[in-house]
């Protein structure tokens, strides 16, 4: 068996600062901790990467590029309220894997210009793509809403997405970084963001939706 090369430095330095930022938070992390983690110098640290910015910079690059491919919907069909649902599931798993840049997130934009710019162009990509899951809906018969309701309901549910991992923060922060708790986290922000559609729905998609709703509610007390 072809034996695999070993990581380059630079992506040794940016999955430990990712483990790191996650675990403890972005502020709490800097490149003397980093460098000691990785058990090299400094100045090493330094050949690749100019200062933490510039870590977390990559490391943004990389979860802009993985949430560009993940914000589309459906092109040769209706979107349904499964792919509303599969839609949040894989947004949340993405936001869990990136999740200092949530939990920090107003402490990064204020001191870094180019997650500033970028991150406002993700949100409004986000809302535009949920404006469009629920115009989808409605065009399907699945959902009564006017053309103002949906709007504000895309921006609401972009809102508690962006926010969710912050709420469970303070819910409970010893245990933020357990992945099994975490776990539910993540199935009841996709649940709340769901909520948000449900008084909208009708027929089968309403049907479809309160299935899918029990069978949460029924993981949740197991």
């Amino acid at each position: 068996m072809e034996r695999k090369p070993p990581r380059r430095t630079r992506e040794r330095i940016l999955d430990l600062s990712l483990r790191l930022f996650n675990e403890f938070g972005e502020p709490n992390i800097t490149t003397t901790v980093i460098a000691d983690e990785m058990n090299i110098s400094p100045g090493n640290l330094y050949y690749h990467f100019r200062n933490k910015d510039d870590i977390v910079n990559s490391i943004f690059a990389s979860f802009e590029k993985e949430i560009d491919g993940l914000l589309d919907v459906p092109g040769n069909r209706q979107a349904n309220i499964e792919d509303a649902w599969l839609y949040l599931q894989v947004s949340f798993e993405l936001i869990w894997r990136y999740r200092f840049l949530y939990r920090d997130l107003n402490d990064l934009l204020s001191r870094n210009r180019t997650l500033e710019i970028h991150f406002k162009r993700i949100l409004k990509h986000k809302v535009d793509v949920a404006r469009r899951l629920c115009e989808g809906l409605v065009e399907s018969g699945d959902m009564m809403a006017s053309q103002t309701q949906i709007n504000a309901l895309a921006t609401n549910m972009v809102v508690v997405a962006t926010y969710w991992l912050s709420f469970e923060y303070v819910r409970d922060p010893r245990h933020f970084n357990d992945e099994a708790t975490m776990s539910a986290a993540l199935a009841n922000g996709v649940y709340q963001v769901m909520c948000l559609l449900a008084p909208y729905l009708q027929g089968n998609a309403k049907e479809l939706f309160e299935s899918l709703a029990q069978s949460f509610i029924t993981d949740e007390n197991t």
